[in-house]
Parts: structure tokens; C-alpha cells; sequence
């Protein structure tokens, strides 16, 4: 028994963490967080994976119930993040800043790195899928490990931006901010699909 729910958890927690994918969240963090001091750079850390944090725990709970009490569908969540993460891929790949007040800047990283980057339609959906098979346990507890790794992993981005140099990060940056707009599109078409009811044709 004991061997299966560790199993179970080592599934679960292998499929959040690819979803989440932290490492590729690196170089954009890094880049939303140019210039700001070392305790700043933690804060932001922390506010990201909060956000991603209660986000997924919400949906693990309550599942679709908030999706059903708002109207809404998956595929119009879907719409909506895809069209907030093709933004912030335009904002990476040329460099510019299309969205970003003064005001909000000090805390604009954590929460979009929270979200839709980390927590986006995928994680979600993978959160509920998890909770259907798995009930609340394994899938809190690969939550919570994947949260953990993640938090370290940005805690810590500064270094390792510092190892991979100043230039690789801004190439790697303003690639992953194409590569980030074209994932958003795909996002956004499979939302208005889904939304349509239309049959997907591959």
C-alpha cells in the first residue's frame, strides 16, 4: 500500500513538475527581475509560487465548481491566458514593455510568472485530472514537492543566471519570448475550438 501511494506521488509529481516546467521560467524571471535587489528578487520568488501555489490548490479542491458558479469553461480560461501570455511573449522577445505601470512593477514578475506561466490551463487541467484519479492526497502532496523544487529553483535564479552569463540569458530570453508568443497561440486556438465545439483537425 505504502509502495503504491509513493508511486502514485512520484507519477503525480513528475507530471506537475514537467507542466510547471520551473527551469524554463528561469530566464524570464531573471529577465522581469533585472535590476532589483537580491530581496526583491526573493519576494518575487515567493509571490510567484504562492500564486501558482493557491491557485492549483483552489482547483484541486474544488475542481470544475468554480468554473460552473462563474459560467465559464476551461476553453474560455484558456482564451483568456493565452492572450496574456502571447503579451508577455511580445514583451520578451522584442524587448519592450506593452502592459507595465510604474505602479505595479515591483510585483509584476511573481504574479505572472505564477501565473499563466507556472499555473496555466495545462497545470490546472492536469491538477483535475490528477484529483480524478488520485483523489486529494497525492496530487496536494505532488503540489506541494513541486512547489518546493520551484521555489528553489527561482530563489536561486540570480546564480544561476550568473552562470550562464548576462548575454545567453537575454538570447535565451527574447527566444523563449517567440517561443512563449507561439505556445499562447496555440493556447488561444484550442480555447476557441473547445469554446466552438468545433472537432480538432490535426
Amino acid at each position: 500500500m505504502a509502495a503504491d501511494l509513493v508511486s502514485s506521488i512520484i507519477y503525480a509529481f513528475a507530471a506537475l513538475f514537467v507542466i510547471l516546467d520551473p527551469i524554463l521560467s528561469v530566464p524570464i524571471f531573471a529577465g522581469m527581475t533585472k535590476g532589483q535587489t537580491s530581496k526583491e528578487i526573493h519576494k518575487q520568488a515567493f509571490i510567484a509560487v504562492a500564486v501558482a501555489g493557491i491557485l492549483m490548490y483552489i482547483f484541486l479542491v474544488f475542481n470544475t465548481a468554480i468554473f460552473n458558479v462563474l459560467g465559464l469553461t476551461l476553453s474560455t480560461f484558456q482564451v483568456a491566458g493565452g492572450i496574456l501570455l502571447f503579451l508577455l511573449g511580445m514583451e520578451m522577445a522584442l524587448g519592450i514593455d506593452l502592459c507595465k505601470s510604474k505602479d505595479s512593477m515591483p510585483t509584476a514578475a511573481g504574479v505572472v510568472i505564477g501565473t499563466p506561466i507556472l499555473c496555466g490551463p495545462g497545470a490546472i487541467t492536469t491538477v483535475m485530472l490528477l484529483s480524478k484519479d488520485y483523489g486529494i492526497l497525492v496530487p496536494f502532496i505532488a503540489i506541494t514537492l513541486c512547489l518546493a523544487v520551484t521555489w528553489i529553483i527561482l530563489y536561486y535564479s540570480a546564480a544561476i543566471q550568473n552562470i550562464l552569463g548576462t548575454v545567453i540569458t537575454d538570447i535565451m530570453g527574447r527566444v523563449l519570448g517567440m517561443l512563449v508568443a507561439a505556445i499562447a497561440i496555440k493556447i488561444i486556438f484550442s480555447g476557441i475550438i473547445g469554446t466552438l465545439g468545433l472537432p480538432i483537425v490535426i
